[in-house]
């Protein structure tokens, strides 16, 4: 069994602390362990984001969805991920996404509270934190400059991209064909013949509903090659 020290170390928003800066954490805060069984719901749509919320054994697949299902977005979050840390502070702070137990799952939470005591405590942490916030912002922009000027193949990159987690593995887009022609606001030939070189590629695999990811990573280079160019 891990000590509670090297869970924390272990998880990214923790790295780079010292061994007397994390042993104070560990005295002043409080730490929730939760256990989850496989299949059993761990974050619901529109729930209140108050705890910060880290995977520190088994995995969670994560879902976020449009309000009549028909677009589903989907990835496997492996510990030590976070689930959604960029919803615990701003003007939306409900989860957008659904989080499901793969297996049997270990969750550690701190309260919002907790943990902005824990950012003002030392500047490592905080700097952690503001890394991946302003990693999902700039995100954003390149998502936006390839759907108003990119190929189809960026802007399916965006979608993946901006709808998952730099962690997360086993991306899925669940959609009927016809409805992602509207989306993307393409003919069917153009929409069947980006899908058939994506594949070729090797960058995804896909079927009548569903569109399966290979790499996040290559989506991202994708879409950083395209907004560069």
């Amino acid at each position: 069994m891990d000590t509670m020290f090297e869970i924390l170390m272990g998880l990214p928003l923790f790295k780079g602390a010292s061994y007397k800066r994390i042993q104070q954490v560990i005295e002043q805060t409080k730490f929730h362990f939760l256990k989850y069984l496989d299949g059993e719901p761990m974050v619901e749509p529109g729930q209140e984001c108050s705890h910060i919320k880290f995977i520190i054994s088994g995995a969670a697949r994560v879902t976020i969805s449009n309000s009549d299902q028909r677009f589903k977005v989907s990835q496997t979050l492996r510990a030590p991920e976070v689930i959604a840390p960029d919803f615990l502070f701003g003007r939306a702070t409900r989860y957008p996404c659904s989080a499901t137990a793969l297996g049997t799952t270990g969750i550690v939470q701190v309260s919002k509270q907790d943990y902005v005591k824990i950012l003002n405590s030392d500047p490592i942490f905080l700097f952690n934190f503001l890394n991946v916030l302003s990693m999902n912002a700039q995100k954003a922009v390149d998502g936006v400059l390839a759907v108003t000027t990119g190929s189809l193949e960026e802007r399916i990159a965006f979608w993946i991209v901006a709808l998952t987690q730099p962690g997360g593995t086993d991306i899925s887009l669940a959609c009927r064909q016809r409805d992602l022609y509207s989306l993307f606001g393409v003919q069917r030939s153009s929409f069947m013949a980006t899908m058939e070189s994506l594949k070729q590629r090797g960058f995804i695999d896909y079927t009548s509903n569903e569109i399966l990811v290979n790499s996040r990573r290559d989506m991202l280079e994708l879409l950083n090659s395209g907004v560069e160019g």
